[in-house]
């Protein structure tokens, strides 16, 4: 049983456009200076408010997570912001190139989460999650939506169907071409109609959010311990999604950059990848299909396809590609270990484009490059159903959401 449930949402009163922010993790503290400058709307005064500090401050100084609370209460206080006068949900839709995917923003369960009804596929890092639990803990908010989805369910179509059917709160397209539109859903019957529909659904699969959710449940079980009158309902024991139809979602693809070829000259490096790989001259940058990988090396394309019997497909992690290219080539041939913390590696997001690959080996910066077949949603629930945890980068979900459309506060 999936727990969702509605909530007094803070909203912008005003120019949406202009406090919507990206994630906090997708850009650095740099290029939120830069995107935040002369937007005092801006919702990074809040997600990343070393901003509004000296570039000399640490970034996990406690000055930072005060003035996020500060920028929040004067968001509130001056009217940026407003709670809406009753619990509602909210549909939160998303287009990019001509696809549109539509979620529900709803709180959802701290204790689900521990309880693996909220299902995760990814490990988090330590002082991420440390910094991101001292911000929700102390503004007393979830900011940044965690990212969900679910099994579809063609009543939960309907209802958002009907729904968006009707003039939408918010809409405007940000300056990278995607298009973001919100609507309110506050009707009592819809209210209680969505909660049945997500209560008859096993679990919840996070898409993206692994810091945040690990953030907002370790602040909800250190309330709890600090609650003696704790029941479950409280308003910390829940943190703010966006919840998706698996459907709709786009997974892209996750590149891989290795600075050298591990002492090997090409000769010998092309020997070695052949014991796991028929290694194909084709000129193609993006595979075809599962199991197949692109390699740029010294001005050239090549396909990598992995051989009958390297990998075990009864696996839902070791069938992975990522794993496939990590346990037969990354790590025996050129030596990384481990490439959540190797330096000789780096990666790319689709988003990014097959040409970044290519500018990066040319220029020298890196030797090799692999461009990767797009993970797919039913590959990550096969991971997390199994309650097991994808190797580092696996995923990259386009578009990301948005920051401060809608924010979820603590009441108690």
């Amino acid at each position: 049983m999936a727990t969702v449930k509605p909530f007094k949402g803070y909203r912008p009163t005003a120019h949406a456009e202009r406090v919507a922010c990206p994630p906090y993790d997708v850009i650095n503290s740099q290029e939120a200076r830069e995107m935040a400058a002369g937007n005092e709307l801006s919702f990074l005064h809040v997600e990343k408010p070393e901003i509004d500090l000296p570039e000399s401050v640490d970034l996990y100084d406690a000055q930072v997570y005060a003035k996020g609370k500060e920028n929040l209460e004067k968001f509130i206080a001056s009217g940026i912001l407003k709670q809406d006068d009753k619990p509602c949900f909210y549909i939160y839709a998303q287009t990019m190139n001509g696809r549109t995917q539509y979620g529900l923003v709803a709180a959802v369960s701290a204790e689900e989460y521990d309880q693996a009804i909220i299902r995760r596929h990814e490990l988090t890092r330590k002082d991420k999650e440390e910094d991101r639990t001292r911000h929700v803990d102390t503004l007393s908010a979830t900011t940044g939506p965690v990212f969900l989805t679910y099994p579809d369910v063609p009543e939960m179509d309907e209802k958002v169907r009907a729904l968006c059917a009707t003039t939408p709160t918010y809409q405007f397209t940000t300056p990278d071409g995607i298009g973001h539109t919100l609507w309110v859903m506050d009707n009592p019957q819809d209210i209680a109609d969505v909660q049945r529909i997500f209560a008859a659904l096993p679990v919840l699969y996070i898409a993206d959010g692994h810091h945040r959710s690990a953030s907002a449940a370790n602040v909800a079980r250190k309330r709890k311990a600090a609650n003696p009158h704790h029941t479950g309902q409280e308003s910390y024991n829940f943190f703010q999604a966006v919840i998706f139809p698996s459907s709709q979602l786009y997974i892209m693809d996750y590149n891989r950059l290795v600075k050298d070829l591990n002492g090997l000259t090409q000769a010998q490096f092309m020997d070695k990848i052949a014991e796991k790989f028929d290694v194909l001259p084709t000129g193609q940058a993006r595979p075809a299909a599962r199991h197949e990988f692109g390699m740029y090396l010294a001005g050239k394309w090549y396909t990598l396809r992995a051989k009958e019997g390297t990998y075990n497909a009864a696996d839902p992690v070791d069938a992975l590609d990522v794993s496939i290219l990590q346990q037969n080539l990354l790590a025996p041939v050129l030596g990384i270990g481990d490439p959540r913390t190797d330096k000789r590696i780096n990666f790319v997001g689709g988003i990014r484009g097959l040409q970044e690959l290519e500018k990066r080996v040319d220029s020298g910066s890196y030797t090799v490059a692999f461009s990767m077949y797009p993970t797919s949603i039913e590959e990550l629930m096969k991971v997390a159903d199994a309650q097991l945890i994808m190797p580092p980068k696996s995923t990259w979900f386009e578009p990301k959401l948005r920051s401060g459309l809608v924010t979820y506060k603590y009441e108690d």
